[in-house]
């Protein structure tokens, strides 16, 4: 099953647009598990298996795990997603950007080594250094476009031809680039009225969009402007508000990550008709 399949199938069964992601800080986590060996691979699987029901997709942050030198238990954590939850869609953030040849490893990296479903892609060296990841004709190719940041508008807002540059990046990716069909694109919550503008651009294309939870992006705003008419069509992502819903000394760190993904699944829903 392609990504795109994937993903549908997943949005109707777990009746959720909800991206779970994976970002571990260990700073952050249990004391208990701060000092184990494994301890990453715990915490994202439990993570995993408390809301794999009330999820779209898993989206595991490279970088959390690069910083550490802990890319082994990222496959680990992959190989679990893939094995347990395999109608789930694995997304891997890492947001790569180079030319061809480099980008062809890193395709091979997220694909191959992390059995990603999908990786997300920074548009900004062109098509060439896109169009590796298009080789796994099957796996999602997810592109920046609105990011959540501020610092987003510095380049994302520039004028081409009287249109802002990502609004050209999304009608280079619906019009041009989709070429698998296999593409999706980054617009961050932060931005309801640029999301509905791509949206508008993109047609049913599904989206990514981070900036709910802890960076504040307003639900009803989000879903409204970026929803499809059919009330799918998007990975709304919420990490450190999941991870660490945990409130109180020994409250359980998998049980209240539940909570809060349930309550944000069904905030999420409540605005989608």
């Amino acid at each position: 099953m392609n990504f795109i399949n994937k993903l549908s199938a997943a949005w109707t069964a777990n009746d959720s647009l909800l991206c779970v992601g994976l970002d571990p800080d260990i700073a952050r986590m249990p004391a208990a598990l701060q000092e184990q060996p494994d301890g990453i691979v715990t915490f994202c699987k439990a993570i995993m298996d408390a809301t794999f029901d009330l999820a779209c997709s898993f989206k595991p942050q490279i970088a959390y795990f690069a910083a550490l030198g802990a890319e082994r238990q990222l496959e680990d954590i992959c190989r679990y997603a893939r094995e347990s939850y395999p109608h789930i869609p694995l997304i891997l953030d890492a947001k790569r950007g180079d030319i061809g040849a480099t980008a062809h490893q890193y395709a091979r990296e997220a694909f191959d080594r992390y059995g990603a479903d999908a990786v997300t892609v920074n548009p900004y060296m062109g098509f060439d250094s896109v169009q590796p990841y298009m080789e796994w004709e099957e796996r999602g190719v997810i592109v920046l476009c609105r990011t959540s940041n501020p610092g987003g508008s510095d380049l994302q807002f520039l004028n081409v031809d009287g249109t802002p540059l990502y609004q050209h990046v999304a009608r280079l990716v619906a019009e041009k680039w989709n070429r698998n069909g296999q593409c999706a694109l980054v617009v961050g919550a932060t931005f309801p009225d640029e999301l509905a503008q791509v949206r508008s651009i993109v047609g049913d294309m599904p989206l990514l969009v981070p900036g709910i939870g802890a960076q504040g992006g307003d639900v009803a705003a989000t879903v409204r402007a970026g929803k499809t008419a059919d009330g799918m069509g998007m990975m709304v992502n919420s990490s450190r508000a999941i991870l660490y819903a945990a409130q109180q000394p020994g409250e359980d760190y998998a049980m209240a990550a539940r909570r809060v993904a349930l309550a944000t699944r069904d905030e999420i829903n409540l605005y989608r008709g």
